[in-house]
């Protein structure tokens, strides 16, 4: 069966990582640590990975274990001035446009995030729907739970039927053992989850061109 639904994730895969957002993000993730938990500066970039290694995201360790509002988390984490790090990319909106496929974002954000992601590149109209956080609380990527959150959303399709594309190899992962179609994006592809490598974005098509690949039974 050929890929015919492309699910994205957002943050860093619809712009490259190399632009600072997540950087900035970081930042803020560990100001809120900082001040929610009174933890020293020192002790908070430990206390955050071990969060997210093992809970998918620093947010969903924070929701499990401390009972954190994902409102407020989300809120002062993502304001950043994305205008200083993100431009329009309008190849990579005719690209989505012409596309026949639906597009759907798939992502540990929030949807206000998002939708000011895709206004600052200039992406407004080219999908179909978000699936945010808060429709996959209290599971998130990279875990089984979530992905079938986002199956029972889009109508519950063949995991073969959709292709999806991410920056993550544990996300990567988790859909490929489900039976998703998946593409790495990123600068250093060796290694990768993926059935596909690609090093931006834009790339896409040459996927998409090697059709007859998913029908063979290989990776």
């Amino acid at each position: 069966m050929k890929p015919r639904i492309l699910i994205f994730d957002l943050d860093d895969t619809l712009y490259p990582a190399s632009s600072g957002v997540w950087e900035a993000i970081g930042e803020r993730i560990d100001l809120f640590i900082h001040q929610k938990l009174g933890l020293p500066h020192e002790d908070v970039e430990p206390f955050r990975k071990n969060l997210f290694r093992t809970y998918g995201t620093t947010l969903r360790g924070l929701y499990l274990q401390y009972h954190i509002d994902p409102a407020e988390y989300l809120a002062f984490v993502h304001d950043i001035p994305l205008e200083h790090y993100l431009q329009p990319n309008p190849e990579l909106r005719t690209l989505l446009k012409v596309l026949p496929y639906p597009k759907v974002i798939f992502t540990n954000a929030d949807k206000n995030h998002a939708n000011r992601v895709l206004t600052r590149l200039g992406l407004e109209g080219c999908f179909t729907q978000i699936i945010d956080i808060w429709d996959m609380l209290p599971s998130c990527k990279p875990f089984p739970e979530a992905f079938q959150t986002l199956l029972q959303r889009l109508q519950n399709p063949d995991p073969s039927a959709c292709l999806f594309i991410d920056d993550l190899p544990a996300n990567l992962h988790t859909a490929r053992r489900l039976g998703f179609w998946t593409v790495h994006v990123g600068e250093n592809g060796h290694p990768h989850q993926g059935h596909f490598h690609i090093r931006h974005i834009e790339d896409l098509p040459y996927v998409l061109a090697q059709g007859s690949l998913f029908e063979d039974e290989w990776g």
